[in-house]
Order: structure tokens, then C-alpha cells, then sequence
């Protein structure tokens, strides 16, 4: 199945973009279509530029935080002691 079943392909054209760790990919558009000002490099997975100076910045990741981070960084420890001392007086039947 060639071009001339398929008929004319559509204009293309190619658009280098740049990420941060220097790779350079280039996707192809239609002639017509919007071209997106960041890209995705297919290497490290970090937003690309079309700007190869000025790359745009990788995503800051946020460290893994578990469930008793998070309840420390609302309370207190003089909070959470009045907490379990209350649940503890709950469960021994005092309250």
C-alpha cells in the first residue's frame, strides 16, 4: 500500500526541541498544526525547549512522605501525646 492508494500525505514539518540534559529530539507536524512550545524528550522524560541555550528547567520531585509526616507537620508532639492520652483513656473504659 503505497502513496498512491493513500493519496497525497499532508505537509510536514520537523521541530528540533532541547531538554535540559542536552538531548535534542525532533517531532514531526502538520504544516498547519499548532506547535506546542514544550515537548517531552523521549530519552530522560524531562520537558524539551525549542530554545537549545535556555532548555526549559527538569520537574522538581518531592520526596516520598509517609502518613505520620504529614500528622507531624499539622500537630505538635505535645498535641499528639494529648491525643493517644485521650484515646488510651477511651479504650481503658476511664472516659
Amino acid at each position: 500500500m503505497g502513496e498512491a492508494e493513500r493519496g497525497e500525505s499532508a505537509p510536514r514539518t520537523r521541530i528540533s526541541f532541547w531538554c535540559s540534559n542536552g538531548h535534542e529530539t525532533q517531532p514531526s507536524f502538520a504544516g498547519d498544526a499548532q506547535v506546542p512550545d514544550t515537548w517531552d524528550c523521549p530519552r530522560c522524560g524531562f520537558p524539551a525547549g525549542k530554545d537549545r541555550e535556555s532548555p526549559p528547567d527538569p520537574p522538581r520531585t518531592e520526596p516520598y512522605k509517609t502518613h505520620l509526616a504529614y500528622v507531624r507537620e499539622r500537630r505538635s508532639d505535645a498535641d499528639g501525646e494529648a491525643i493517644l492520652a485521650e484515646a488510651l483513656a477511651k479504650l481503658r473504659g476511664e472516659i
